[in-house]
């Protein structure tokens, strides 16, 4: 049995730089349902997938409470469990449902929070081969670094969920 659909196509959403949080113009894309994890596994069966397609420098947890962003790195998060309503693009940007087999994939600058969250909610996250994460808070001087470091990270070679051919491959130029 496949871990994915081969034709599901995330949802994309473009989140401009409030001043802050600089999000990045290439699109954040959100795969919902995309994951098979109604099994004993799920983070194993998300990390499988992931590092399939040479997504690595795993961790579980859920998304922290207060705003950040990634201003040297993208990001993928797999929920593997439970549900949250987690805010993407700062302040300006948009609250979103994410919920077990939904996967977010965000542009190095993306600002994202967690509001709430079931009891359960675990998130898989990863990261394209890069330089090591790094969590940085909006303010005016983090923004001002953060608009010198984002164009520099190198564009993934694979999409987390689909690999060499799948759409982050296409929409992220």
């Amino acid at each position: 049995m496949s871990l994915v659909r081969a034709d599901i196509e995330p949802l994309t959403f473009v989140f401009a730089d409030d001043g802050l949080v600089p999000n990045n113009p290439m699109p954040f894309l959100v795969y919902k349902g995309a994951v098979a994890v109604a099994n004993a596994h799920p983070e194993a069966t998300i990390e499988k997938l992931f590092g399939a397609n040479g997504w690595g420098a795993m961790w579980r947890n859920g998304v922290y409470d207060f705003a950040h962003y990634h201003a040297t790195v993208h990001e993928v998060l797999g929920v593997a469990r439970g549900h949250a309503r987690v805010r993407f693009g700062g302040d300006r940007g948009r609250d979103l449902e994410i919920s077990a087999g939904d996967v977010a994939i965000l542009p190095a600058g993306t600002g994202h929070q967690c509001l709430s969250a079931s009891d359960d909610f675990c998130v898989v996250g990863a990261y394209p081969p890069g330089p090591p994460l790094e969590i940085t808070r909006p303010t005016p001087e983090n923004h001002a670094r953060a608009l010198k470091t984002i164009p520099l990270v190198a564009l993934p070679k694979t999409d987390p969920v689909r690999g060499e051919s799948g759409p982050l491959v296409r929409l992220w130029k």
